[in-house]
């Protein structure tokens, strides 16, 4: 049973596992981390938030009674079958990356001998006072055991029924929406500037609440967080496509993306930003 005494292992920490494993840090839970092929940024990440580290994935998998997978979604499916070879069983598995329904149900399938729970996190990084909900599929048990490890937290657990799928269903949906909107703005402000009616077009986006399109600050954060949100926006169009409803506006803004590749985790101005979209073939 999950509660507030578990220890917890992460896998792997980036900025949003490591600002959640950070919560749970400050409420007192124990978080172990294994740091072998990780950058030397992860491990600062994972420094600063108190995880503790476990040289050996097969020791920290056998001291954990919870897993929290968070990573790129490309690799999900991968971590999920490396700990399944560590022989993971009788313990919970929380799959809390951007995947496709199926791809869940998959991951699922590679540890059957563990509680597999369907999650998604829907929010910013919980810094600074912000509480991204993290919403959860799967045994009712496993689902109230994590709102108790995370009560003290400002990740606010939202249950949604024992069926794996509702949760990354729901993550890929607003992630449809959310992403694909923060590429339109940028390629919408960089044809507009390659014009000069720039400062026109955020004057008329400015008249209309809510617009991305005054938010030209975002831009060089969309192009330094490319690399994560290409993989999401495929897993949203295998999704769209599942559904029998048009994907090609996902894969083009997947498409769009990966013109930043090179610009992963960096601090780009406006102005470098939008070169990078244009001079990448």
């Amino acid at each position: 049973m999950i509660g507030a005494g578990s220890t917890v292992g992460i896998l792997h920490p980036g900025s949003m596992g490591a600002a959640v494993a950070g919560q749970l840090r400050r409420s007192g839970v124990r978080v172990l981390w294994h740091p072998q092929g990780r950058s030397g940024a992860t491990a600062a990440r994972a420094a600063a938030v108190g995880l503790e580290a476990v040289a050996d994935l097969s020791a920290l998998l056998a001291r954990a009674d919870v897993i929290i997978s968070l990573c790129p979604p490309a690799a999900a499916e991968d971590v999920a079958r490396e700990v399944a070879g560590h022989g993971f069983t009788g313990k919970t598995y929380i799959e809390a990356n951007a995947v496709a329904p199926q791809r869940m149900l998959a991951i699922a399938r590679l540890l059957p001998d563990a509680t597999v729970v369907d999650a998604a996190v829907v929010g910013s990084p919980p810094t600074g006072g912000k509480q991204p909900r993290l919403y959860v599929a799967g045994p009712a048990e496993a689902a109230a055991g994590l709102g108790e490890l995370f009560a003290p937290t400002d990740v606010r657990v939202r249950p949604l029924g024992e069926e794996i799928g509702r949760a990354s269903a729901l993550k890929l949906a607003y992630t449809s929406y959310q992403k694909a909107s923060r590429v339109l703005a940028a390629v919408a402000y960089g044809v507009a500037e390659a014009n000069g009616v720039a400062d026109e077009l955020l004057d008329i986006a400015g008249s209309r609440s809510g617009s991305y399109l005054i938010e030209t600050d975002y831009i060089p954060k969309t192009a330094a967080r490319a690399w994560r949100w290409g993989p999401e926006l495929d897993e949203a169009a295998d999704l769209l496509a599942e559904a029998g409803l048009p994907d090609e506006l996902m894969r083009a803004a997947s498409a769009v993306l990966a013109r930043w590749a090179g610009a992963r985790d960096t601090e780009l101005s406006v102005a470098e930003a939008l070169r990078a979209l244009r001079d990448t073939p």
